[in-house]
């Protein structure tokens, strides 16, 4: 148990973006921050004096229920991302994964298990994301190519979904399981989406909601013109 990775969800539980922040919502100076850093160590009794209403199996252990009701290692807190600090503000480095290695992002999602990641992104005003990936494939051609990179965010329950926007896709369907990137609109039938590609010539494609294993939103992406 790392104190960075609790720090990281001090973060996100009190929506601060800086050891400054965090120390003024917890009561105490930066430098005890810092300290406990320092330490890799953490006053207990005050956090969770000062988190009360916080579920102590994700606060401590990074934990929650998935929908199958287990707990389960969660991406969308910042477990796998580093951050840094820029003019007192935190800048986040998004972990880069590369979908053929160790079953890729297959096993990100449905396991979710951490991986070691082959990089680091760091964009400028970036929300906060859960991870990146390289594309393959041409279905989102020419908006994506492959060898370009997206950068998503988890989407923990399904019913969520924001219509028409981009989505990377863990799927099972007839027995198969695919990854895959598209616009997931509504269908037409009761409890299906319709898979819509970029490139013309891939058809559009209709399945079964509960089809859809995990699914992570879109939020950038990024393309190297050059190796040079």
């Amino acid at each position: 148990m790392q104190t960075s990775d609790i720090l990281n969800r001090l973060y996100a539980y009190f929506q601060v973006d800086s050891s400054a922040k965090l120390a003024e919502k917890l009561g105490v100076l930066p430098s005890t921050i810092s300290n406990w850093k320092k330490r890799n160590s953490i006053d207990w009794e005050l956090i969770f004096t000062k988190c009360k209403d916080a579920d102590l199996n994700w606060l401590v252990l990074g934990y929650e229920k998935n929908q199958y009701g287990s707990f389960c290692e969660i991406i969308a807190e910042p477990l796998n991302i580093f951050w840094g600090e820029r003019d007192g503000k935190r800048t986040q480095r998004v972990p880069l994964y590369r979908i053929e290695a160790a079953a890729g992002i297959v096993s990100v999602f449905e396991t979710l298990q951490k991986q070691t990641p082959v990089d680091y992104l760091s964009i400028p005003n970036l929300p906060k994301c859960d991870g990146a990936v390289y594309v393959t494939g041409d279905s989102m051609y020419p908006l994506l190519k492959s060898g370009d990179i997206i950068v998503y965010k988890v989407l923990h329950d399904i019913s969520n979904i924001f219509w028409g926007e981009m989505y990377l896709l863990s799927i099972v369907h007839n027995g198969d399981s695919y990854i895959t990137v598209k616009y997931v609109q509504k269908s037409e039938q009761e409890g299906y989406v319709k898979l819509v590609s970029q490139n013309q010539h891939h058809q559009e494609k209709e399945l079964p909601i509960d089809s859809i294993r995990f699914a992570a939103l879109v939020k950038a992406s990024v393309r190297i013109n050059s190796m040079g």
